[in-house]
């Protein structure tokens, strides 16, 4: 399979996410509205999580464990993360657009959110556990790394109750445009 990264980026950029059908058929796909998690007041959490996060019970890393991020997403019942998706995801990696931000419990991969970064831009995929609080964490502790390289946008894509506890709000796509192009504009690094 040949991978067109500037092809990818360029999508991403326009505001188009990429998700496979329950065939496996892989397209490109937007929405009228958008769920950003806020990089600023706005954020919350429940107090469970603070001290779980006060306990220091997990430890943080980023691509440490990609491929491992991007299986733990993709296992699931019914999953947009196909075969073939997993390899766009390996490509754009490799060429230092996707990131793995992960929490680790000891040596064992506790969960991760898998993204992709352009500009002052991230573009949240998809979120795992496979310990309990370990992607709440990683929620937590993905903020603060945002806030302090100076992200604009967190884009989670579409709103579910997990995210919404954190305070994730909807935007319609004008307004998403707008911080998108706002976002572009900027040169941030997650590491």
């Amino acid at each position: 399979m040949i991978i067109d990264i500037p092809a990818l980026i360029q999508g991403y950029a326009q505001g188009y996410f990429l998700m496979a059908d329950d065939t496996g058929d892989l397209g490109w796909y937007s929405s009228r509205t958008r769920t950003l998690i806020p990089l600023d007041e706005r954020f919350r959490y429940p107090k469970s999580l603070r001290r779980v996060l006060n306990q220091e019970r997990f430890s943080i890393a980023i691509n440490q464990d990609f491929k491992g991020v991007v299986a733990g997403c993709a296992d699931r019942d019914s999953t947009w993360i196909s075969a073939e998706l997993q390899e766009i995801y390996w490509a754009l990696y490799k060429a230092g657009w996707a990131y793995s931000f992960e929490t680790w419990q000891g040596d064992q991969l506790a969960g991760g959110i898998l993204g992709i970064v352009i500009g002052g831009a991230f573009i949240g995929e998809s979120m795992f556990y496979r310990i309990p609080e370990g992607s709440k964490v990683a929620m937590v502790k993905l903020v603060e790394q945002l806030r302090r390289k100076e992200f604009i946008l967190f884009d989670a894509q579409m709103m579910n109750p997990h995210l919404e506890r954190f305070g994730a709000c909807i935007v319609d796509d004008e307004q998403y445009q707008s911080l998108l192009q706002q976002a572009l504009q900027r040169q941030c690094s997650l590491e």
